[in-house]
């Protein structure tokens, strides 16, 4: 039988197959805290598995093992080519981490590329009537891109096609 391994190891294992926000991180450690050392022990209690994840999560911060700046940038990296800045900002929030200023700025400034460019994928040609049209704008909307991005995005489809 493998032996158990601590919190320590097992969050850096967890890091090691991707970046990770510390409430996730915490989440899942702490379901390897609260389970019992050995056989016919008890399972450790609410209060003491927190505050041993926590010490883990710290340490993990002070050593930059855990970095949610990182976390943020791959977060970005993987899902901004499919989606739009609604939808990266919520999925974000969702792990309790906020964009910063200059790359919200940056988001902002490309929305509109990305949205065309997903669009372009998806559709490829411009909408017929105002149903189709709809029904676009309907799934460039449901990505999380803003009524801008989606405005410019069909626009530069009519141009095209004219």
């Amino acid at each position: 039988m493998k032996p158990r391994l601590s919190l320590k190891g097992r969050g850096l294992q967890i890091l090691a197959q991707r970046e990770h926000s510390r409430s996730e991180l915490r989440r899942k450690l702490m379901v390897h805290a609260r389970k019992p050392a050995g056989e016919g022990e008890a399972p450790v209690d609410e209060d003491t598995a927190a505050e041993q994840v926590d010490t883990v999560l710290d340490w993990l911060q002070a050593n930059r093992y855990l970095s949610e700046e990182r976390f943020v940038e791959s977060r970005i990296h993987v899902r901004a080519a499919r989606y739009g800045n609604l939808r990266i900002k919520q999925e974000l929030a969702q792990h309790g981490v906020a964009l910063s200023a200059e790359v919200a700025d940056q988001l902002k400034g490309s929305e509109a590329a990305r949205a065309r460019e997903v669009w372009a994928r998806k559709f490829g040609e411009p909408p017929q009537d105002a149903a189709e049209r709809a029904r676009q704008m309907r799934f460039l909307a449901a990505r999380g891109f803003s009524g801008e991005a989606i405005r410019r995005a069909l626009q530069g489809a009519a141009d095209e096609d004219t």
